[in-house]
């Protein structure tokens, strides 16, 4: 069972993430969720993924160790804000 605090953290990581997303894109993104997959709906590629992730250490002040992310951590919206909640 989560508690309000998890749900309220875990909603400001995908604000985040979604943010960081917009950026990296260079455009708004309406209707992102977490089930959102980062490749095939959002049509990221690795160069989209680095930027995406020095976003989100400059944002969320965290530095992200390439040894732990693994693909399945870019698989959506809801599995990177997952990892970005394991390493803050």
């Amino acid at each position: 069972m989560t508690t309000v605090a998890e749900n309220t953290e875990r909603a400001e990581l995908v604000t985040a993430v979604v943010a960081a997303l917009s950026e990296v894109l260079g455009q708004e993104l309406t209707g992102v969720t977490e089930e959102t997959r980062l490749f095939d709906d959002l049509n990221l590629d690795s160069t989209s993924v680095l930027s995406l992730l020095m976003e989100l250490e400059d944002g969320l002040d965290l530095e992200v160790d390439p040894d732990s992310l693994e693909q399945h951590h870019l698989e959506s919206v809801g599995s990177l804000v997952g990892y970005v909640a394991e390493i803050r």
